[in-house]
């Protein structure tokens, strides 16, 4: 009676485990691992969201003695039209990424992973008067990322380039 027990138990977690994996490998839209959009994204006074006190988030107005969530802000002269038209083109040049919003300077994009689909948000703001284009990335969940997010925006500052 019990091998039975524990082999359905076995027998139901295979189950749901290729369940999963049916429904990673074939998902092209939301997925379990998008969640929802946060709310705290977007420009106020000038200023891009905090960045997350976990490690797998950087932007470019964290505090500069902050080497985990720190990355550097990336320079661009030629006004707010050309300057967004470059972001929006350099985004949109990149696999995996969609724009969502643009409004103004400002313009937001989810990336997704290609295999488990999780969602990073990532956001973009021109600061007409010092020439720099903002940034901030950040995964939507977990708490490490492998240094994705830095990479990407590394990956967008050449673009832009």
């Amino acid at each position: 009676m019990l091998k039975r027990a524990l082999l359905a138990i076995a027998l139901l977690f295979f189950l749901v485990i290729a369940g999963l994996a049916l429904h990673v490998a074939t998902a092209t839209g939301d997925t379990v691992f998008s969640w929802k959009r946060p709310d705290n994204l977007g420009v106020k006074d000038g200023r891009l969201a905090l960045p997350k006190s976990t490690p797998n988030c950087v932007s470019s107005q964290a505090d500069a003695a902050d080497a985990e969530h720190y990355i550097a802000p990336i320079p661009f002269k030629g006004g707010v039209p050309a300057a967004m038209a470059a972001v929006r083109n350099a985004v949109e040049g990149m696999t995996d990424a969609m724009v969502i919003r643009q409004d103004g300077s400002y313009l937001y994009a989810e990336y997704r992973s290609k295999l488990m689909r999780f969602v990073d948000d990532v956001e973009f703001f021109y600061d007409d008067k010092a020439g720099l284009i903002h940034v901030r990335s950040a995964s939507r969940l977990g708490r490490r990322d492998m240094g994705v997010n830095r990479a990407r925006i590394e990956a967008f500052r050449a673009r832009i380039r």
